[in-house]
């Protein structure tokens, strides 16, 4: 203020030495005047500026350290570090997939069991699945944190930011890993502990550093992605057959229209990564979306096989074949027109797809008893007539039945089975059942004896008739 009235005070002194004789006001004077009277108003205007910048500081801090004293944060507490620690190792071992993966294997599990699930069983496989999950995506991150700081959705997880130190996160990854190996074997068996290992391997060991390599990488990890759930049947049942192969592909087919609608949505990021998806070598965006097309139309035939492999009922043949279109719909406009738009909608489609495809092959599952789906899938393909002329088979039949396991094979080919009618076959001639006059293979081996028995005594029976009319005919004689 005292600046302005000095200002002032100057102005009016040149104004009053700028008058003429009779007192006028020269042009210059008024000149004068009105440039201070300028330069005042603009004075005035940014110290209103800053004066308001600086009330707005105080206030911003204060009420910083209002919600500070409110929320008691500030310097981290015992509680808080753990909570924060417990933030990290979930971000690190990538919570969502990893319960992503559990449910796939538990899927698995439910699948192969029999009437009876064993509910303990299952439990002890998620939880080691989860912690094989945790490590392999762990080990991901330690090798991946340098590219993980350039990209938009990865750089605020824990390495990149400095939240976490390599040494730290490979100790996790390592605690993970062989806790959870271990508890397979201990609680499941050693062939579902071995899938375990070797999909940290695959995962951490192959797909990772692939990911800068080749574009072959989505396809290694849609491998990485179909072997929990032939953990889960190999848990439930101690082994693998062809039935567990239904789960394993459908989870395969799905991650492609799956990851190549985010390889596309995420193009740029990916790029700025340094990783190599199609989606990179794909400018028109045609490649990327026929591959997920493809693939969808790859996802069809697997309800009707389950049926004929006696591991759903008819129902899921059906369902699959509904849910399926819906998805490939997606991917079909996502192949019209390449666009982020549609691959986004693509993207939904498939995290839609997925629960509902799991969730209607358990609604459908048949108990598992160990029949040999093998054998059983090639009953089938004759009972349709596929796989050669009628001549070619009955050949086949009769060098099965001469063979070294003939006795084997020959009480195989006494399963008799009927499927209501096939979906997309209306016309064929099939029965309305689906029922096994030989449950199992085991079953067909146990009542082989008991037919050669009853057959034995058929011929006694016969030789004693034939042995009483020729005595007959004697005494006539």
């Amino acid at each position: 203020m005292r600046r302005s009235l000095a200002l002032l005070g100057r102005q009016l002194l040149a104004e009053a030495a700028s008058c003429g004789p009779a007192g006028a006001p020269s042009t210059s004077g008024r000149g004068e005047l009105a440039s201070w009277a300028a330069t005042a108003g603009r004075q005035r205007w940014f110290s209103a500026g800053a004066a308001a910048a600086t009330a707005a500081a105080g206030g911003a801090s204060a009420c910083a350290t209002a919600a500070a004293a409110h929320t008691g944060r500030g310097p981290p507490t015992g509680l808080r570090k753990l909570r924060l620690m417990v933030q990290n190792y979930k971000q690190l071992s990538k919570m969502r997939l990893s319960l992503l993966v559990v449910a796939t294997s538990a899927a698995g599990y439910a699948a192969g069991s029999d009437e009876h699930i064993d509910w303990a069983g299952m439990g002890w496989t998620s939880l080691g699945t989860m912690l094989a999950s945790s490590s392999a995506n762990a080990l991901n991150q330690v090798y991946e944190k340098v590219n993980d700081g350039l990209m938009k959705r990865t750089m605020n997880r824990p390495l990149p930011t400095g939240r976490m130190s390599r040494p730290h996160a490979l100790a996790f990854a390592a605690a993970c890993g062989l806790g959870g190996v271990w508890l397979l074997a201990e609680k499941t068996n050693l062939t579902t502990a071995a899938l375990g290992a070797a999909n940290i391997a695959l995962y951490a060991g192959v797909y990772t550093p692939l990911k800068q390599i080749s574009v072959i990488n989505t396809w290694v990890g849609a491998i990485v992605g179909a072997v929990p759930p032939l953990m889960g049947w190999s848990a439930a049942t101690g082994g693998l057959d062809v039935g567990a192969a239904i789960l394993g592909a459908g989870l395969y087919f799905w991650q492609m229209p799956h990851f190549m609608a985010l390889a596309w949505m995420c193009k740029a990021d990916y790029t700025a990564g340094g990783y190599r998806m199609l989606s990179m070598i794909d400018a028109t965006g045609r490649r990327t979306a026929a591959c997920a097309l493809r693939n969808c139309l790859y996802l069809f035939p697997l309800g009707a096989l389950a049926t004929w492999l006696g591991v759903t009922s008819p129902y899921f043949a059906y369902e699959s074949a509904f849910i399926t279109a819906g998805m490939m719909l997606t991917a079909a406009r996502f192949y019209s027109t390449p666009t982020v738009a549609n691959a986004r909608i693509l993207f939904r489609a498939s995290l839609l797809h997925l629960p509902l495809f799991m969730a209607a092959f358990l609604l459908h599952r048949l108990p598992n008893h160990g029949e040999d789906k093998a054998a059983l899938l090639v009953h089938n393909a004759r009972l349709l007539g596929i796989g050669g002329s009628a001549a070619q088979r009955e050949r086949a039949e009769q060098e099965e039945e001469q063979g070294a396991l003939g006795p084997a094979l020959s009480a195989l080919t006494r399963v008799r089975l009927s499927f209501p009618p096939l979906p997309f076959l209306p016309s064929l001639p099939l029965e309305v059942s689906a029922q096994l006059s030989c449950p199992s293979k085991a079953a067909c081996e146990e009542a082989q004896p008991q037919q050669q028995e009853e057959g034995k005594d058929g011929e006694e029976e016969e030789e004693d008739s034939e042995g009483e009319g020729a005595a007959r005919a004697a005494g006539g004689a």
